[in-house]
């Protein structure tokens, strides 16, 4: 029974396969599905918007802050200990009253000094009830406070130059991730592209060997034909079937794999066309490192890693146990039991003061932090200059690859022309007697290995061409830097 079973099953595969829909696509229709509407284009332009929203909260972090506050229907009926301040004897006192404020308030932070301005207006109620029913106003129609640490981590200069620089790094981390999912959208389509070849070539290698076949088995029982070559050409058939059933297999994961990529399920199948033309353009080195140090997230990142370095070793120094502050405040104020009467013949209030804390005996914890902080940075800038020469010889070695994989394509495509020129007059001479078998199968396999040499070099030139965009973030095509619309992109 499982001999028969095996026809069966290999039908239902083709069946599956020929039933799928089917539609024709470029490689640049491929890329531009990959790009719109693959997982991970989702994930890059989620995680962008991310990055996005947090510098935009940097900004407004930057901004003056306007708030209300207050404190309302506050009653308060309770037993309260007081001490009495002639005798200092302790009683207490009954409580009967309603609390009510509210006030406005403008908030600034200083980049520069790193310290806090604000600017407030409040307006106070009490209700007394009981027997000493009474109604006080308080009212601060302005009050100037300011907050500022002294010889501290100036949390917000550091953002200052931090912050923009991970914004931008967010950017071309997005464009970065883009030409990837573009790279990996080429090998994908070409992988397919490939073994659909493999599958023809299997299936015309397989009908001429029958053909063949037949012509040997004449000249066979014509004596020009030996035993042992018949049996080898009989071979070359049954392995051509075989590998029919083995490219189809091939064709079903690299569909299987394009699909992934390109967000579809199995029931859609891609057919890819051969692109031969390809761009006449000469990667220039000099062209190449520039573009790549101005435009790629490499020199941003070692950039950051240097600030990040160097902020640390600054809060390990404002860290040493040393604390100073000075705040201030300046306004005006009054109270009265009649609403007007708190806002007439104000009376000014000042409260200046600075606070402080300095450690007499640290047994050296202070400086152990310092040190370690720098010794941190000089690792870190050691470690910049070695990526950046290793990243020098990594983009000399891309641009090389690129411009020898042109002529590498050129000179492939011809060899899989003459190849298969060879292979049809070898054919010829074959079926009028004048070549041997293995002739026609040493022809046969530097026919299918000169085609599939050639559809390899055309998926280099293009990977090692976006590789290059995306090391650069420039269109060398177009000559013009890569950009994103951020508008479009969160609405």
């Amino acid at each position: 029974m499982r001999p028969k079973i095996i026809p069966i099953v290999f039908a239902m595969l083709l069946t599956s396969l020929t039933a799928r829909a089917q539609q024709e696509m470029g490689l640049s229709e491929v890329i531009h599905t990959a790009r719109n509407q693959s997982v991970e284009a989702l994930e890059a332009r989620q995680a962008f918007i991310s990055t996005y929203w947090a510098y935009r909260s940097y900004q407004a972090s930057r901004l003056p802050s306007f708030y209300m506050y207050g404190n309302i229907m506050n009653f308060d009926r309770s037993l309260t200990l007081l001490q009495n301040p002639d005798d200092g004897t302790l009683n207490y006192v009954s409580s009967n009253n309603l609390q009510n404020e509210v006030g406005l308030q403008i908030k600034q932070n200083i980049t520069f000094t790193g310290g806090t301005l604000s600017v407030a207006s409040d307006l106070s109620r009490i209700d007394q009830f009981g027997m000493n029913k009474s109604l006080t106003w308080y009212s601060r129609p302005i009050t100037v406070s300011y907050y500022q640490p002294l010889f501290t981590y100036n949390q917000f200069k550091w953002d200052k130059k931090i912050e923009p620089k991970e914004y931008e790094r967010g950017k071309r981390n997005y464009l970065e991730r883009m030409e990837g999912i573009t790279i990996n959208a080429v090998y994908a389509y070409h992988n397919l592209l490939l073994a659909k070849m493999n599958n023809d070539i299997s299936r015309s290698n397989f009908e001429n060997s029958g053909n063949m076949l037949r012509i040997a088995k004449e000249r066979h029982a014509l004596g020009s034909v030996t035993k042992a070559e018949y049996l080898q050409l009989e071979l070359r058939m049954l392995n051509d079937s075989i590998s029919i059933n083995e490219t189809e297999v091939a064709v079903w994961e690299a569909q299987m794999t394009l699909n992934s990529i390109l967000g579809y399920d199995e029931s859609f199948e891609i057919t890819p066309t051969l692109e031969e033309e390809l761009p006449d353009i000469m990667m220039d080195y000099d062209l190449v490192m520039a573009k790549s140090l101005e435009n790629s997230s490499f020199s941003l990142n070692n950039e950051l890693s240097l600030l990040n370095a160097e902020s640390n070793v600054a809060y390990a120094k404002a860290s040493r146990g040393f604390s100073f502050s000075l705040n201030a405040r300046f306004g005006m104020s009054q109270t009265g039991p009649e609403f007007p009467q708190a806002y007439k013949d104000l009376l000014d209030q000042e409260v200046v003061g600075i606070t402080f804390s300095i450690p007499l005996f640290d047994w050296g914890l202070g400086k152990g932090k310092v040190q370690k902080a720098k010794a941190a940075q000089e690792v870190v800038k050691a470690q910049v200059q070695q990526s950046e020469n290793d990243y020098r010889r990594q983009m000399f070695t891309a641009v090389s690859q690129f411009n020898n994989q042109r002529q590498q394509c050129q000179v492939s495509r011809r060899a899989m022309l003459i190849a298969s020129e060879r292979y049809d007059l070898t054919m010829h001479r074959f079926k009028e007697g004048n070549a041997s078998v293995t002739d026609l199968n040493m022809a046969q396999t530097e026919n299918d290995s000169a085609l599939r040499q050639y559809i390899n070099d055309l998926s280099n030139f293009w990977i090692y061409y976006y590789t290059l965009r995306q090391h650069t973030l420039y269109d060398f095509i177009k000559g013009c830097d890569l950009e994103i619309d951020i508008y479009e992109m969160i609405r």
